[in-house]
């Protein structure tokens, strides 16, 4: 573990030094804040920064806010010998992780640091089971749909545009709207996903726009809907050809001026975010129908991307079966059958009118009801998918 000292009185960095190393740590020393700051942009692998508040120059507290602007997870330890508990408060409001007051106690010192330690492994393990997790999601499939899909992404993740994403239910519309938002300049920001179908016509505005105390019967307290939710980040709206068309023109607006105002509410509200859309619907209908407005439309498909029922790429049928026999064998704890390619062949015979989604669950039943292998007898028993 590396730990910076940030002191301008170099008997405090001697003291912290020896202490320090005699515990096994290794210690970079640094007397202004300047130097402090070189160290920190240099060494992405320091652990934890001993930072005294009052120094020539650049105080403590300056130098830990331009230190989240080069890494936001880096615990600091403040420490003073003027404590108050105004000056504690300040720091711990700027972001520092704990306050230490002059005399140092060692106690006090191998305390901080340990709980510092705690935090930053906390940190890095949450961010590894996050890629873990986003990893076994992958997009499967090398048919050239799906190859398609994939050049769209990486080509249109990195831009600021509005993207439309159609197909049948169960193809993978959620999944390319989150694999547009891990590979572009707000993956680190919010992923707000919106199910416009399973929201009743009445809340959605409350839902997306948020509401003020008393607005209606149930309001309580001030609610923040999902587009402040999603602010620096992406908002997804799926299944936006159910959404009502009151909700419509609030959407509209967003998209025209970046603003939002609560239900019950006059103030208007700045918001940052990033639209993605989601449909099963035909929309050119639902627009002739009368139930979409044709601004919106025009509004949110600036990329439209169509994900192709499973029925229109079969060939991805067999990478499909390995990649869930793995995933479930795995998340239920169950051995991997062998799949003989009769079976395979059975499975790309069926018509998947639930798709992926409905696929996956047939190979769980295959997984769970069948003995070692998996035949083309087994398919023709157990699939029976709707038709």
């Amino acid at each position: 573990m590396k730990i910076l000292v940030v002191d301008d009185e170099r008997s405090i960095c001697r003291v912290m030094k020896e202490i320090l190393e005699y515990e096994g740590y290794e210690v970079l020393l640094a007397e202004n804040g300047k130097q402090a700051l070189g160290f920190i942009n240099e060494n992405t692998n320091i652990d934890l920064v001993f930072c005294d508040i009052k120094m020539s120059g650049m105080d403590g507290i300056e130098v830990l806010e331009k230190s989240q602007e080069i890494n936001c997870d880096l615990p600091f330890v403040m420490i003073s010998g003027h404590a108050d508990i105004e000056t504690a408060v300040e720091c711990i409001k700027k972001g520092a992780y704990d306050f230490l007051e002059k005399p140092l106690d060692l106690n006090r010192i191998l305390i901080a640091v340990r709980n510092a330690t705690d935090k930053t492994t906390l940190l890095k393990e949450t961010k590894k089971l996050r890629k873990k997790i986003f990893k076994t999601s992958d997009i499967i499939g090398d048919s050239p749909t799906i190859k398609k899909i994939k050049e769209m992404i990486d080509r249109v993740a990195q831009t600021e545009a509005r993207v439309l994403i159609t197909g049948s239910n169960g193809t993978g519309k959620e999944l390319v709207a989150r694999w547009l938002h891990e590979k572009s300049l707000r993956a680190s920001a919010p992923f707000i996903e919106v199910n416009c179908a399973a929201i009743p016509s009445e809340l959605i505005e409350s839902e997306l726009f948020g509401h003020e105390k008393g607005s209606f019967t149930s309001a309580i307290k001030q609610h923040k809907g999902k587009f402040e939710q999603a602010e620096g980040g992406t908002i997804f709206l799926d299944e936006i050809g159910d959404m009502s068309l009151s909700a419509q023109a609030k959407v509209l607006r967003v998209l025209q001026e970046n603003k939002i105002s609560r239900v019950g509410g006059d103030k208007s509200i700045d918001v940052n975010v990033r639209i993605f859309a989601a449909t099963n619907k035909n929309l050119h209908e639902e627009i002739a129908n009368g139930n979409f407005r044709e601004d919106l439309y025009h509004r949110l498909s600036v990329i439209i991307m169509h994900v192709p029922p499973l029925s229109e790429r079969t060939e991805d049928i067999p990478l499909l079966t390995n990649h869930f026999i793995d995933l479930i064998c795995t998340e239920q704890n169950l051995p991997k059958p062998e799949i003989e390619k009769e079976a395979i062949a059975e499975l790309q015979q069926l018509p998947w009118t639930g798709n992926v989604r409905e696929f996956r669950n047939v190979i769980e039943r295959l997984i769970i009801l069948c003995n070692k292998k998996v035949t083309a007898n087994d398919v023709k028993i157990f699939a029976m998918p709707l038709t």
